[in-house]
């Protein structure tokens, strides 16, 4: 009898998903402030919670437990099992956290999971965040608990806080990217690690300069290969991506980027690397302000990206800017098949990563690349989502989002009912202005109210992509 093979989810893009549950996480407490959204959201390694990194600098467990629940249910109930093991079945899979909020001292940069985390081991059950002016923690995800830090500190002796996290493929090293280096710690010894500086000097032009903010291991452990990606835009010269091998250290291996645009590099900050978990050789990378994902195969020719993925569906990217500096994380399936993000407007594009010359380097003809369009698009939220995130074992996407709006923004995408009041608002700015006046004679010093920002929408979605959806809710 052969062995069952686990297979990875398929996805079903023929129609829109249907929506099993709704959350809005920044609402489930006391602490909580109107203009709170999340960030970022990532699910647990095996897929049992998901944590979420909100506005207001606190870690949030995202309530999905409901749908778990549901999908038990409903297993027991198709496999006809008495519902007495409804409680064993959804413990053996799932332990939800006794802790829910996890608040910080300072706003949040970025937070990883322990790759081997699990709630079914209270061991591995843990992840690291990064705190401004603070050491890396690693917390308990069950009860947030600190249980190890690691410092990186600057020649003022001042706590400096990464901007990107990663650990190895063997989770046996911990790396932590800020300005113009990268600290590298033993998961196992806690305190000072080892500092690879990516640029020889301030003044140097050399290596990658800026912030490094974001990092990405290739799934292949024998290649030891790491992408890092910098804030600073590209030079004409140069690129703000490399590729780095644990074994080499601090001197680059490559550098991709692209011969098309004005130089090499692409002249925007890059704001997310990541590697194809099924096929390690290629590289996607996203930009701010920038419409467009690039995918790289590292077999081939680094300047020129084998792929482009435009979430408006043009090829002419330079014409697609982004109205927002707000960071648009996007995700790719762990059956590398399929790649979701979000953009400004509420809307999801899936892309198809399955193409039947994506393996073969040698069919790849230079110029022209492949502009892919979405496969499929809808809209799941009324704001900008900022962060997308696959389920790692089940046809689920989970969205998050959320932006700061000004007065001044909300009152450009009003409706024309609100014209109407214009006569009465203007007899009130007079009056505001002739206050003020009046304030300024008598020499009376009156503090104005700091402007606020509002939110739109700061909801968190659960979409399911399964062609059988039993536990959709009505929309």
């Amino acid at each position: 009898m052969e062995p069952n093979l686990w297979v990875p989810p398929e996805y079903s893009v023929k129609s829109k998903p249907s929506l099993t549950q709704v959350s809005h996480p920044t609402n489930c407490t006391d602490e909580f402030v109107s203009n709170d959204f999340v960030r970022l959201a990532k699910w647990c390694p095996d897929g049992s919670v998901a944590l979420a990194q909100c506005e207001s600098g606190k870690l949030r467990m995202l309530d999905l437990f409901v749908y778990f629940l549901l999908a038990c249910l409903i297993q027991c109930l198709c496999k006809h099992r008495p519902p007495e093991l409804l409680h064993h079945t959804l413990s053996d899979w799932f332990t939800p956290p006794t802790k829910l909020w996890f608040p910080q001292a300072a706003p949040v940069l970025d937070f990883a999971w322990y790759p081997n985390a699990t709630s079914r081991d209270p061991a591995s059950f843990c992840f690291v965040t990064s705190v401004r002016e603070c050491p890396v923690k690693l917390l308990d995800a069950s009860d947030g608990r600190l249980r190890a830090s690691y410092k990186i500190v600057d020649h003022r002796e001042r706590q400096v806080a990464p901007h990107s996290l990663a650990f190895n493929p063997l989770a046996s090293k911990l790396y932590c990217g800020f300005e113009d280096a990268i600290e590298v710690f033993d998961v196992h010894v806690p305190g000072e690690g080892t500092r690879l500086r990516t640029t020889p000097s301030k003044k140097s032009r050399d290596g990658l300069k800026g912030i490094i903010s974001t990092l990405a291991f290739s799934p292949d452990i024998s290649s030891g290969l790491y992408a890092a990606g910098s804030l600073n835009p590209s030079s004409s010269t140069s690129s703000n991506i490399a590729i780095f091998s644990e074994s080499t250290g601090e001197v680059p291996v490559m550098f991709v980027g692209d011969d098309h645009q004005d130089g090499f590099g692409i002249r925007s900050s890059c704001t997310q690397v990541m590697f194809n978990p099924f096929r390690p050789y290629l590289l996607y990378a996203c930009f701010r302000r920038h419409d467009t994902i690039y995918c790289w195969d590292l077999r081939g020719d680094l300047g020129s990206p084998i792929q482009t993925f435009s979430r408006s569906g043009e090829a002419n990217v330079k014409r697609n800017v982004i109205e927002t500096n707000q960071k648009m994380h996007f995700d790719v399936d762990l059956g590398g098949n399929w790649l979701a993000i979000g953009d400004e407007h509420g809307d999801v594009s899936m892309f198809d990563l399955s193409s039947p010359d994506a393996d073969n380097v040698e069919e790849v003809v230079l110029p022209p690349r492949r502009d892919i369009s979405p496969t499929l698009k809808y809209h799941a939220h009324d704001d900008t989502i900022g962060s997308v995130a696959f389920h790692p074992l089940r046809a689920l996407l989970l969205s998050a989002s959320g932006s700061r709006h000004f007065e001044s923004t909300l009152a450009s995408t009003s409706d024309s009912s609100e014209n109407e009041e214009s006569d009465v608002e203007g007899n009130e700015d007079v009056v505001d202005s002739e206050l003020v006046q009046q304030e300024r004679q008598l020499g009376v010093k009156k503090r104005r109210a700091k402007l606020q920002p509002a939110v739109v929408d700061n909801s968190v979605k659960l979409w399911d992509f399964g062609e059988n959806s039993s536990t959709a809710l009505p929309q």
